[in-house]
């Protein structure tokens, strides 16, 4: 074979299977047959009803009674390409992680179908009948089994099957071959025996472009299909999804619980850390990677990017690029949050100054803070409106900025909508709710979040907080470079609110004597003072 011929053989070859000149897989006849045979059986029992099932059944059964009639689909959404051929740990979405009850990294590529069944004959007396579409395990005599590196058992571990995920959810399931069949069976108006359907939209590109091309085919007239109520149809099942989750049932509580311990845990390891980050040209890194890795250990994942904002730093409100200096006698601003195996995220922050103790001017800002997070607290009451909350806590905050003569007008005049001239020093929100997702139920109307009525079973977060940036001149110097945010996790019970984050110390003098101990237990018996 000549040069040239070689140089065409190399441009046929289809640029999706480059990707694997590198790995010289054995294919012969021989190595497939040997493959095939001599693995012991699988020794796993058949498996219980996991405890969040019948939770996920209720839940899924209150968003049938929104949707009699039509058609749901919810996918988890496939795996995500971080870099060539390599994936991000995968994450289902979180309607499908709510209606089914999985977490971890189970099932890229599935999919959740309600299928309408008539008035209260689906499951348990609702109008649905729910079956999870998904890829189950490979047989060991199969050349997925040790070829297929993004769903093989040699290369990923084993999957469940069928009959497993049946048992553990209580939920019918299928192979995903039969998917295309179940989405796009009987779609068309119901005027003409049709089924409507309704998807959750841009979780999987490929569900998309299914249902769009069911909805196409089966249009009476398709070249004048109104985009605009498909995608308003689809909007109202997300809407749904996301309401749905505004209240939290005794099962998702537990898991916050959960997920609010181990980032407690995954704070005392921050401190720990904190005299090897002093040394560390990049100590933020030392003190995000002290918190994921306790993530790692105790759930699944990081519930979003820790931010480790040290000086000023801490004045930017997402600093999640944690490159700078840790340096003795600033405050550090953690931000950070455990995500538990069944998906249910904290989001707490607390601020620390790294020698252990406060400088006066330091406390003064600290304690406003904390001044309005109590006050957010106070107001957070069964029967009070969501952004009463806000309303609290940026209040105490004027007037604390108008004690210090930093506000330019009055506190009535700042704290009216035409004003507003404290918020130059918080421009974010007091709260948001929390779950499943950091910022949940983000689909949620405006009249039942903003506007919502707080409610038993809500779960939130309060976390004012005062940025002072260096280069901010309406302010004195002694401010500048000072960034202090105060968040906890909020439960409301039928008594009022409960701070779920409350085992981390609030209280400057707490906080001091909190870090004080944890720095007596190291090797060596540091004692906060040999840190600054």
């Amino acid at each position: 074979m000549n040069d040239a011929e070689n140089t065409l053989n190399s441009a046929s070859q289809p640029l999706d299977e480059r990707v694997n000149n590198r790995s010289q897989r054995p294919s012969s006849a021989a190595f497939k047959a040997f493959m095939a045979g001599n693995w012991a059986p699988s020794e796993q029992q058949p498996p219980a009803l996991d405890a969040v099932a019948n939770y996920a059944a209720a839940r899924r059964k209150a968003i049938s009674e929104k949707f009699k009639g039509e058609r749901l689909v919810i996918p988890a959404g496939p795996l995500k390409v971080r870099s060539n051929d390599c994936d991000y740990r995968f994450r289902p979405h979180s309607g499908f992680a709510h209606l089914t009850g999985l977490g971890l990294d189970h099932e890229p590529d599935a999919v959740l179908i309600l299928e309408p069944a008539g008035e209260g004959k689906g499951d348990g007396g609702s109008h649905h009948r729910a079956t999870l579409y998904f890829r189950p395990l490979a047989g060991r005599d199969t050349e997925q089994f040790y070829a297929d590196s993004r769903s093989g058992e040699f290369w990923i571990g084993a999957r469940p099957t069928l009959a497993e995920f049946e048992a553990r959810l209580g939920l019918a399931t299928a192979h995903i071959e039969g998917l295309e069949s179940a989405i796009t069976k009987n779609v068309g108006a119901p005027e003409i025996g049709g089924i409507s359907i309704r998807l959750v939209r841009k979780v999987d590109e490929n569900i998309d472009a299914l249902v769009d091309t069911a909805r196409y085919n089966t249009a009476k007239d398709p070249d004048n299909l109104d985009l605009a109520v498909l995608d308003a149809l689809d909007e109202k099942l997300s809407e749904a999804l996301s309401e749905l989750r505004l209240l939290k049932d005794e099962w998702e509580i537990e898991q916050m619980m959960t997920a609010v311990a181990a980032t407690v845990e995954g704070f005392v390891e921050v401190v720990k850390a904190l005299p090897r980050a002093l040394t560390h040209a990049r100590g933020e890194r030392v003190v995000e990677g002290a918190f994921f890795a306790r993530a790692r250990e105790v759930g699944n994942e990081l519930g979003y990017d820790t931010i480790a904002a040290a000086g000023n730093n801490a004045t930017v409100l997402h600093w999640t690029r944690n490159t700078g200096r840790i340096n003795a006698g600033e405050l550090l601003l953690l931000d950070a949050g455990v995500e538990a195996d069944s998906l249910y995220t904290a989001d707490v922050t607390r601020t620390l100054p790294v020698n252990g103790t406060f400088t006066a001017v330091q406390r003064k800002v600290y304690e406003a803070v904390l001044d309005a997070a109590d006050a957010g607290f106070a107001a957070a009451r069964p029967g009070a409106r969501f952004r009463d909350i806000h309303t609290a806590a940026t209040t105490v905050l004027a007037e604390r900025l108008a004690e210090w003569g930093l506000l330019p007008v009055s506190v009535e005049e700042a704290v009216s909508p035409e004003g507003q001239q404290h918020r130059r020093w918080m421009p974010h929100g007091t709260s948001h709710h929390l779950g499943l997702d950091v910022h949940d139920c983000a689909q949620a109307k405006r009249e039942l979040y903003l506007d919502g009525i707080l409610t038993e079973g809500m779960v939130f977060t309060i976390e004012p907080g005062l940025y002072f940036k260096n280069e901010d001149l309406a302010i004195p110097a002694e401010y500048r470079g000072i960034g202090v945010r105060i968040e906890d996790d909020i439960l409301m019970t039928a008594d009022g609110p409960v701070n779920l984050s409350a085992a981390l110390p609030r209280k400057a003098d707490d906080v001091q004597s909190w870090m004080a101990g944890i720095y007596q237990e190291l090797d060596g018996g540091l004692a906060s003072g040999d840190i600054g």
